[in-house]
């Protein structure tokens, strides 16, 4: 179950664009179809030197205070939260301990966004988009959000395969230019043949989006391949094809696979100007997202 406690923990942080977000004018993107067309959300206060135009005077008359009406299509930022949800990441099995920590996180960045009034919405993915919510602002749509997230750990395992790249393409292009885009995933895609992934990337950045990369692993046995001595049969979550095998016998070369793509990806997320976050989910989810949240407010 998707315990909201942890979630709730974190609502009273700011969490804050680090970029300029399109339309961005006194705290607020403006729609270019504000006045017509467009669904009431809630009233918000006046502040000082914005138009007037949108003030609600019958508010006024009762409350003697400036509030303003503000619509779904208008929010202080568009946050997207993409979720991979192939089966790599059940790994471990006895816990599911990367899919587990990759929900919880982006519900309490749903639960903060929301909080401080910005549009959120939830994108889940592994060789195809499964679930693409609207971007709303409101506290239902945030519930529909935690549903959604609830749904994933309760589904039972099923091979599924990762089209990382492919799905970043496609959002690139559908998702509002300007945005902050947080990807939760081991990015397990093919790591011999990267281009395809920082490509995608790229695209991303090229349509002026921000974007966090949650990197969540389990480096003890993904990265490092510490196990202890003996015969192992090796199963691919995603493809389930079986290797039986001693690990010392390929410590060495997996090893060296693995870390060249780690590092590559680093680097690149680096030259993209890509917020990097590695997750160890050995580390537990508190001190990560603890660490995570004060290093990102330094920075204002």
């Amino acid at each position: 179950m998707l315990d909201l406690s942890k979630v709730r923990e974190y609502g009273k942080i700011d969490f804050l664009a680090k970029q300029l977000v399109e339309g961005f004018i006194t705290g607020l993107h403006k729609s270019p179809f504000h006045g017509f067309s467009v669904e009431f959300a809630e009233h918000r206060l006046y502040n000082s030197g914005e138009s007037t135009r949108h003030i609600d005077w019958k508010v006024f008359g009762k409350t003697d205070k400036l509030f303003v009406k503000t619509y779904e299509e208008e929010t202080n930022l568009r946050c997207h939260l993409l979720l991979d949800v192939s089966s790599s990441m059940y790994y471990p099995r006895e816990n599911q301990g990367k899919l587990n920590f990759a929900v919880l996180a982006a519900a309490t960045l749903a639960n903060m966004l929301q909080k401080q009034r910005d549009a959120v919405s939830l994108v889940t993915f592994s060789n195809q988009i499964e679930i693409q919510t609207p971007c709303k602002s409101t506290g239902t749509h945030l519930h529909q959000i935690y549903h959604h997230l609830e749904s994933v750990l309760d589904r039972p395992y099923a091979p599924a395969t990762t089209s990382v790249a492919e799905t970043l393409h496609i959002l690139a292009e559908k998702l509002h230019t300007r945005s902050l885009v947080v990807i939760f995933s081991d990015m397990f895609e093919d790591i011999e043949n990267t281009e395809k992934l920082f490509s995608a990337l790229q695209h991303l950045k090229h349509r002026k989006h921000e974007i966090l990369l949650f990197h969540v692993s389990d480096p003890k046995t993904e990265k490092d391949f510490d196990f202890p001595e003996g015969p192992y049969e090796f199963i691919d979550l995603e493809t389930q094809e079986r290797l039986k095998l001693n690990p010392s016998a390929v410590k060495e070369t997996y090893t060296k696979t693995l870390k060249d793509f780690y590092h590559e990806l680093k680097i690149k997320c680096g030259q993209y100007k890509i917020d990097f976050i590695e997750v160890d989910i050995q580390k537990g989810f508190d001190p990560i997202m603890s660490s995570f949240l004060a290093k990102r407010a330094k920075l204002y």
